[in-house]
């Protein structure tokens, strides 16, 4: 089991994506996330360190005897007091397995939420194929049709959903996408649960969750084992991705399912030329600017790919695909826009 002194250091490693989950309310100033309490009010009292020194480090300035690490602003914030609670939560932010002891303790039932690899290609393998599913009408209806032709897309009828704060468990179909490493090996999986009874995602607090080791992988389109990927697109959200797919079905694309991983994403052999695929928003910044200056710092041309309004699926779905690929016409190099982009 991971001691508080390595989760900590893990945690201080992506320490402003720590405050920007746990503590939203807050802003970056400088070094600092700047928030008013552990409870996420408004405000300037709560001070996190999240660059240079002592990063991880806070304190509340209206209340000096309160501070501390991430550890203890994870417990802060989600009310936790026992440690191996605040632990679990830690190793889910990281998306780390779970430690050794707990591998044949309390199973969960088919479908359900443990976090190591074996248990995620379990789960995927349990899916089923795409087509003519709720999870391909799910995707059809923001416009998405290269759904069904997507190896690493599958549909699963009851996968578990675990409520985090209750612990109760219900089951609903859901939208199941692979993350691979480089190799091609399931590393884990994303689940975005669906209304049984509807069109959308489930009716729960966070319909969308990933499972197994993800730091540095993701979902893969477009990818062929052993042949090299000299282009390549990234970003963060699944159907982000699946709607430049939908218009550059040559390109191969990376999601990285969230801001953190897109971050620490492992790029392949060979790639010359990174399109980072940014939302009109600002959350996902740091996640693309950290990929960008490794990025260069490896020698890629790196270049940004921005929606016309709010992200690439709002585009597809309110433009069309033949409008978004003019929109993405001008950002491309010009041989790849000739070589990737459906004709209008």
């Amino acid at each position: 089991m991971q001691s508080a002194s390595d989760l900590a250091a893990r945690l201080a490693e992506h320490a402003e994506a720590v405050c920007r989950h746990y503590l939203p309310a807050g802003h970056l100033a400088g070094s600092y996330w700047i928030v008013g309490d552990l409870a996420n009010s408004p405000g300037r009292s709560l001070y996190v360190r999240v660059k240079g020194d002592r990063v991880g480090r806070w304190q509340d300035a209206a209340r000096p005897d309160e501070f501390g690490d991430l550890l203890d602003l994870i417990a802060g914030a989600r009310g936790l007091t026992e440690f191996r609670a605040i632990a679990e939560e830690a190793r889910r932010f990281l998306a780390l397995p779970e430690p050794e002891r707990s591998r044949n303790a309390g199973r969960q039932p088919s479908g359900g939420t443990p976090r190591r690899p074996d248990a995620a290609r379990r789960l995927f393998a349990m899916g089923q194929p795409l087509r003519g599913t709720p999870a391909d009408r799910y995707l059809r209806e923001r416009g998405i049709l290269c759904g069904p032709r997507e190896l690493a897309l599958r549909f699963h009828p009851g996968c578990y959903y675990r409520d985090l704060r209750t612990g109760a468990t219900r089951t609903f179909p859901a939208l199941l996408a692979a993350i691979t490493a480089p190799d091609g090996a399931i590393t884990g999986v994303h689940r975005t649960w669906l209304d049984p009874h509807g069109t959308g995602k489930a009716p729960v607090e966070d319909p969308r969750r990933s499972m197994g080791s993800l730091l540095g992988n993701g979902v893969r389109f477009g990818f062929t084992q052993g042949i090299p990927v000299p282009v390549l697109a990234a970003g963060e959200g699944l159907e982000t991705m699946l709607s430049l797919v939908t218009v550059m079905p040559g390109l191969p694309s990376i999601a990285a399912t969230s801001a953190n991983h897109l971050a620490a994403l492992m790029l392949p052999d060979g790639c010359e030329r990174l399109y980072i695929a940014a939302d009109a928003d600002a959350a996902g910044r740091h996640g693309i600017e950290r990929l960008g200056r490794r990025a260069r710092e490896a020698g890629l041309l790196v270049l940004a790919l921005a929606p016309m309004l709010g992200d690439f699926n709002e585009d597809l779905r309110r433009l069309g695909p033949e409008r978004l690929s003019d929109w993405l016409r001008p950002q491309l190099v010009a041989a790849d826009a000739d070589r990737f982009l459906l004709p209008g």
